[in-house]
């Protein structure tokens, strides 16, 4: 994956900050299985935070720097114990993802209509 500009690492930073961490990271480390498990979390949220383990601060960009060239993604922070990584959705997903939004909203037929409020109801 291409790095991120500054002004893109910006924007991920402020849309993670709300996220709680989807993966943990265990005493046995990045096992084939979490690996899998980081990925699927990538496929469906794109953004996502892994917390790992108490290591120190070299092993911990070393393990960022291993799931990012294994998963194709970029690391956009890491504080502490908490990494943060993103991967775009593939093309088929965020099409799926628009589709479903799309058909979602087909109930607002008054989407360009005024709303009406309890003084026009008053003065009609």
């Amino acid at each position: 994956m291409n790095p991120l500009t500054p002004a893109e690492r910006r924007a991920l930073k402020a849309r993670a900050h709300h996220l709680q961490p989807v993966v943990l990271i265990g005493e046995a480390g990045v096992t084939p299985a979490v690996l899998g498990e980081i990925d699927r979390a990538l496929t469906s949220h794109e953004l996502i935070k892994v917390r790992v383990p108490g290591e120190s601060r070299a092993q911990r960009s070393e393990l960022a720097e291993g799931i990012c060239t294994q998963l194709d993604a970029a690391t956009v922070q890491g504080i502490g114990r908490i990494l943060v990584f993103f991967r775009p959705r593939p093309a088929e997903m965020a099409d799926k993802a628009t589709n479903s939004k799309r058909s979602t909203n087909k109930g607002s037929a008054r989407r360009g209509a005024p709303r009406r409020t309890k003084r026009s109801f008053q003065m009609s």
